[in-house]
């Protein structure tokens, strides 16, 4: 009997063994990377699932653009006729519109992660993580579709009004974009993690994405502020402030770029991703409880 079982314990060879975290420091990234298949395959469904029983399906990401786009050019360019720093009004707010629709989404996507995948947590293990980086790459692909359709525009007023610029300031771009997403993955985590037992703050954060718009130099430049409100620095104090201008001073050359704003963004998302993905991993051991 002593031999059968000892026979039965080498036989049993184990190739994943799952145990509770006791360190909130440890993030397990190393297995994040060896799930990377099914990251692959969230990102996949994400982007698919959306727009599989529309008509249009991806054109969506065309259309919607271009008609914020225009409500931004008849509301603040004709009626409220606030300046764009020298750039074409279409393509002053198309752009702006580009990058924050980024954030918007990468911010809505990933504060719903424990909340709306509760029912995958519940019968299958995986690195818990996968799923907002899943949102933010999926996201990503949504970002390269409206650029290309701002790389069009602005090849069309280059051809038409002989006006192009570019310079080596486009290397900034996918510097922009990776400090936008870290942005968004790490405030999105955050309010996830807490509107696992404070259901309040989903209901919040759709109007208050729309409120932090209004307060980041989206619909106008950030020197217009600055001229004409005593408290311009509100605006400086956000932290996507200076990632909206060296977004369009990239692609224009032209706009309020300060360096020191871009360090304060920069840390300001480490900040956020950082204690993010510490409350993630502590609401991670607990959330099926209140979820």
């Amino acid at each position: 009997m002593i031999t059968n079982t000892k026979e039965a314990e080498i036989q049993e060879q184990w190739t994943e063994t799952i145990s509770p975290q006791s360190n909130l420091f440890d993030l397990k990234l190393q297995e994040v990377w060896r799930y990377r298949d099914l990251l692959v395959m969230f990102v996949r469904r994400d982007f698919v699932a959306t727009y599989k029983q529309t008509i249009l399906g991806p054109i969506w990401h065309l259309i919607q653009p271009l008609l914020t786009t225009i409500m931004f050019l008849i509301v603040f360019g004709r009626i409220a006729n606030i300046p764009t720093d020298g750039i074409q009004p279409l393509l002053f707010y198309m752009s702006s519109i580009t990058i924050w629709n980024y954030f918007s989404a990468c911010l809505t996507g990933t504060s719903n992660t424990f909340v709306a995948n509760a029912g995958i947590f519940g019968k299958v293990y995986f690195p818990r993580l996968v799923m907002p980086l899943s949102v933010i790459l999926s996201n990503m692909v949504k970002f390269a579709i409206q650029f290309i359709l701002l790389m069009a525009m602005m090849l069309y007023y280059a051809i038409t009004e002989h006006n192009i610029y570019f310079s080596i300031n486009w290397l900034w771009i996918p510097v922009l974009i990776v400090i936008m997403a870290g942005m968004g993955l790490g405030l999105g985590i955050i309010i996830s993690s807490v509107t696992t037992k404070y259901r309040d703050f989903t209901v919040l954060i759709g109007f208050g994405v729309q409120l932090f718009m209004y307060a980041t130099p989206v619909a106008y430049p950030l020197s217009y502020v600055m001229a004409r409100s005593k408290h311009a620095w509100i605006i400086k104090a956000n932290p996507l402030t200076a990632i909206v201008e060296g977004f369009r001073y990239a692609l224009f050359g032209t706009g309020t770029f300060n360096w020191s704003l871009m360090g304060y963004s920069i840390v300001a998302m480490v900040i956020f991703l950082f204690f993010g993905l510490i409350l993630f991993n502590r609401v991670e051991k607990s959330f099926m409880d209140t979820v």
